[in-house]
């Protein structure tokens, strides 16, 4: 159930745990939109377009890309590109390689992640959310703006599931 109070989550600093609030609900209304999707609509795919799957699987992937940037400030090793390479380019490349699992695979590929962010999360407090830092371009970010890049990703890809699951309703 949701609630529409955002509280700061336990065991969490207080702007962290306001911030781990904010994701779980994001991803307790992805969840549910997906949740009872068959494989067929989870691979429909229109005009060309992204599936579901491919863009549940994108939000995992830019979750864990986030992990690494904002945790062990690197980009993806080589064995990390590999396994995730498909779903954060999404288009052909994600049409060829993300298929034919069913919303279990994807739920629990996002509750992993996910796992791995909350436990790395309970190690920080409320300052290294603000931590400066800068790209190689230059271009200066800190922590606080990786994990909302995070949560934006999932909500506008959310919508184009929706949109997805619309169309898929429209054509039975």
């Amino acid at each position: 159930m949701n609630f529409y109070e955002v509280e700061s989550e336990k065991a969490f600093t207080s702007k962290i745990g306001e911030l781990v609030w904010m994701m779980n609900h994001v991803r307790s209304v992805t969840v549910e939109e997906v949740r009872y999707l068959t494989v067929e609509a989870l691979d429909q795919r229109e005009d060309g377009g992204n599936s579901i799957g491919a863009l549940l699987l994108h939000t995992a992937a830019i979750e864990y890309v986030h992990q690494v940037i904002s945790f062990e400030h690197r980009d993806l090793n080589e064995k990390e590109a590999e396994q995730w390479g498909a779903a954060l380019t999404l288009g052909e490349d994600a049409a060829e390689a993300i298929h034919s699992r069913p919303a279990s695979f994807y739920i629990k590929q996002l509750e992993d992640v996910r796992s791995g962010t909350l436990e790395r999360l309970k190690e920080k407090g409320d300052e290294w959310l603000f931590e400066q830092r800068t790209w190689p371009n230059g271009l200066v970010h800190n922590p606080y703006y990786l994990w909302f890049h995070v949560m934006e990703d999932e909500i506008n890809h959310r919508g184009q599931i929706r949109a997805l699951v619309r169309k898929s309703k429209s054509m039975n």
